[in-house]
């Protein structure tokens, strides 16, 4: 692709989202930049989420993985359904009931101080370094398709991309991410559609033709039943629902845009029908990856030895400008529709489980909530530069397990929360949420040899939370029910 073409591009997507913000933040105050003022449209909430939930990492990983798992991550979709579900119809009335504006205020509300702090912790340290790890994988590929061949070094040019998403992102907050995250996730599925439209008429396939080489294809399988296999049904499916109610209803970020609707009604609404829309995209990228596949094996093309590399290759070196131009934006829109999201997801987690800012004048809520954004903003730069430095991508890999530890001590505090009604003492609670990981951890590298060959997936988040479930129970008291006095 042509570099002038690209940075053209680029800086009028850029612009775009700048003159978006603009409009959104007129009149904003702290009040817009954490709930919206709460009068978000269900369905524009809805689509944009889609945006927010495919990182870049997303965008280039699932095609390529096709080749290696098939379609086996859709049973991890499937399990999403389920997840979904409990966040709509359990988690979202109790956040709506409580008027939160962070999630984590329910754990004051439940358990105590030290609670609270350390479920809004572990947020913290997930989202701050996975959100970042992930806006640098995706920067690579921008790196090579357009920074270098401009002479801009990395370290410049990440610069920039996050000083472009604290500009539109300063003022209006989750009310302009909202608006930005829908045209962002416009482009992310136009960019999968066009890509399979085009793939699929230098294949000379028909709609139909198209349909039954997806079908026929050995990479469509779905279903994996073999108990000792990874990829086993079972094992996907709990997982997906687990992995769901964490990394969505747990998660400020996701659940923060959700609480920007009217009432529980339109946030219901807005659930049911992003589950659906989030179902379908991944579909679309599984296919997309089987007509990738398809296209490199006629073309004689090799696959590249990572495959996450296989859909930047072919989109920018073999399919053409209109899938270059498309793989562009869309690798775009699904990066930092996923960054711009998690900083002000931090930004608010920050402000209102640490700062107390809703109980100062809006003055000074308005200077800590600048102040923060811009802490986070260079923290998502370090990290980003740390681990271009060490160049791991075994490193890499390992931020990502531990961001997934750090959920499980959330699903136990929520879980207990909601299916117990025994008090705690609340001192222990950070104790108990360090120790679980700690121990998911040595069991996860023991199972092989202490459970005949098991090894551990995603249920590695389950066996976290169960942990931190055991803990409270062990560290709390049975309801005493308090009788009336006699008179």
């Amino acid at each position: 692709m042509n570099t002038t073409l690209a940075l053209v591009i680029l800086i009028a997507y850029f612009g775009m989202l700048i003159a978006v913000s603009f409009y959104t933040a007129r009149g904003a105050d702290t009040s817009t930049f954490f709930t919206a003022n709460r009068q978000s449209p269900w369905w524009l909430v809805a689509f944009g989420m889609i945006g927010t939930s495919l990182s870049g990492v997303t965008f280039i990983s699932v095609p390529g993985a096709v080749g290696k798992i098939g379609f086996s991550y859709f049973q991890v979709v499937l399990g999403y359904i389920i997840g979904y579900f409990v966040i709509g119809s359990v988690l979202m009335p109790l956040y709506y009931r409580l008027n939160l504006i962070s999630i984590y205020g329910y754990l004051e509300k439940r358990f105590g101080f030290w609670s609270y702090k350390t479920g809004a912790g572990f947020f913290l340290l997930s989202r701050s370094v996975g959100s970042a790890v992930r806006l640098y994988v995706a920067a690579g590929v921008l790196q090579i398709a357009l920074f270098t061949p401009l002479g801009i070094p990395f370290e410049v040019s990440v610069l920039i991309t996050i000083g472009l998403i604290w500009i539109y992102t300063f003022k209006g907050g989750v009310k302009t991410i909202i608006v930005t995250d829908t045209l962002q996730t416009v482009f992310l599925v136009t960019a999968v559609v066009l890509t399979i439209i085009l793939i699929s008429k230098e294949l000379n396939l028909s709609f139909g033709g198209l349909v039954s080489t997806v079908k026929n294809s050995p990479m469509s399988q779905i279903f994996f039943w073999d108990g000792n296999d990874p990829k086993n049904f079972y094992k996907q499916f709990i997982s997906g629902a687990f992995i769901a109610i964490v990394m969505t209803g747990l998660d400020q970020d996701l659940m923060q845009k959700n609480l920007t609707c009217k009432n529980i009604g339109e946030a219901q609404k807005n659930m049911f029908w992003f589950t659906v829309t989030l179902v379908f995209v991944n579909f679309l990228f599984l296919s997309l990856g089987v007509l990738l596949y398809a296209y490199a094996q006629r073309e004689g093309i090799e696959i590249p030895a990572r495959t996450d590399d296989l859909y930047p290759m072919l989109a920018l070196n073999h399919l053409g400008l209109v899938v270059g131009i498309t793989f562009l934006l869309g690798i775009t829109a699904a990066t930092y529709a996923s960054a711009d999201s998690a900083l002000t997801a931090l930004t608010t987690s920050f402000c209102i489980d640490f700062m107390n800012v809703e109980k100062r004048p809006e003055t000074e809520r308005s200077r800590i909530k600048h102040i923060v954004h811009i802490g986070f903003s260079l923290l998502f730069y370090v990290v980003i530069i740390v681990f271009r430095q060490l160049n791991s991508k075994e490193v890499i890999t390992a931020v990502f397990d531990i961001a997934g530890y750090t959920y499980g001590p959330l699903l136990g505090l929520y879980a207990f929360g909601i299916f117990s009604k025994r008090p705690v003492m609340d001192r222990f609670v950070p104790w108990i949420c360090v120790a679980s990981p700690v121990l998911t951890y040595i069991v996860n590298e023991n199972s092989a040899a202490w459970f005949g060959g098991y090894q551990f997936g995603f249920e590695r988040l389950l066996l976290n939370g169960l942990f931190t479930f055991l803990g409270l129970l062990a560290v709390s008291k049975p309801v005493t029910k308090v009788e009336p006095v006699a008179i």
